[in-house]
């Protein structure tokens, strides 16, 4: 039977159906500009990278003063602490992106183009799941216990990959998305601008950026697993939920320039995110409970923000010290990756 404090929550948003459109609109004009930018393949130049990353940075700066304006300085808080955590689960992203633009050796040229589907194709499925994970919180009393589960679980594996040194593999021969596609086309040996088929010999094959997308999306279904969960553990409402997975997710094209130099340092990151998910998951736990034990403290939002803003400031802090000396080593080695 659900408990009426957890329903009564799970049914409260402020998206309304005119708030929804607008935000929806917006996301698809900004993914259109993006399209846009990136129709003539070029490499990004880091004045480029910055404007662009100052925009998106902005907007949802903007958007906050409009929520706290409009709505209360509750939804805006949430909404905050959200993006923030969506940002820093995003820098995880990008450095795994870095490793499938190295293995596939993407030109250049093709790596924002190459982001740019990885984000789209995101976008569709954090859509995807933060839909069903609104229907779960509205039906299943324990889904904020089985949310809670998931992000615990994911902390320990981020922490023992972290020890282990697994998080920075990456073997293109072993993923699944790559083996099916090869088994049913033939693959060029090249890259072809940003065409992702060609016919050769009167059949039609697949270039490589059609199996660096591939495997950028399917890397993608597997953060949505973990990013959805987080930022439900932030605040039940889908609205939110949407709006700060679309602003932290736009920007990352921009921002993987900006940082593609600092990522390689950013050496104690998995530490800072597995503290920051399990944090997360204690605090769905508690919430789930004290549906049933209102004597059992609730994590308040303000409260979240502050140990993730304090967590990643550490971890960032303590990777560039632990790095400090290999400055120039780590900027060879991006160059090489978007090359």
């Amino acid at each position: 039977m659900n408990s009426p404090v957890l329903a009564a929550e799970q049914l409260h948003t402020i998206g309304s159906p005119w708030l929804w459109a607008a935000t929806i609109a917006g996301v698809l004009v900004l993914v259109a500009l993006d399209f846009v930018v990136t129709r003539k393949p070029h490499e990004v130049s880091m004045r480029e990278a910055v404007g662009w990353t100052v925009f998106y940075l902005a907007l949802p700066v903007a958007f906050f003063g409009i929520l706290w304006a409009g709505y209360g300085s509750t939804p805006a808080t949430e909404f905050l602490t959200g993006y923030v955590l969506e940002k820093s689960l995003s820098v995880d992203n990008l450095f795994v992106f870095m490793l499938l633009l190295a293995a596939f050796a993407v030109p250049a040229a093709l790596a924002q183009r190459v982001l740019l589907f990885g984000i789209v194709g995101a976008l569709v499925l954090r859509g995807i799941f933060i839909a069903v994970g609104a229907a779960a919180l509205a039906s299943l009393d324990w889904a904020f216990l089985l949310f809670g589960a998931v992000l615990l679980l994911t902390a320990l594996k981020l922490l023992r990959d972290a020890l282990t040194g697994h998080e920075q593999e990456v073997d293109i021969s072993r993923m699944r998305s790559v083996r099916v596609m090869r088994r049913f086309m033939p693959v060029t040996d090249d890259y072809r601008g940003t065409r992702m088929t060609v016919r050769e010999a009167g059949r039609r094959a697949l270039t490589p950026l059609a199996l660096v997308v591939t495997a950028v999306m399917a890397t993608d279904l597997v953060f949505a697993i973990d990013s959805v969960p987080a930022v439900y553990g932030v605040t039940g409402d889908p609205y939110l939920v949407f709006a700060t997975n679309a602003f932290a997710l736009l920007g990352l094209r921009a921002l993987y320039f900006v940082l593609q130099s600092l990522l390689a340092r950013l050496v104690h990151l998995a530490y800072g995110l597995a503290v920051i998910l399990g944090f997360i998951g204690v605090k769905l736990v508690l919430h789930w409970a004290h549906g049933y034990w209102d004597r059992l403290p609730e994590i308040p939002t303000a409260a979240s923000l502050v140990v993730i803003v304090v967590v990643l400031g550490v971890v960032t802090v303590t990777s560039l010290l632990a790095t400090r000396g290999s400055s120039d080593d780590d900027s060879a080695t991006a160059d090489s990756t978007v090359g």
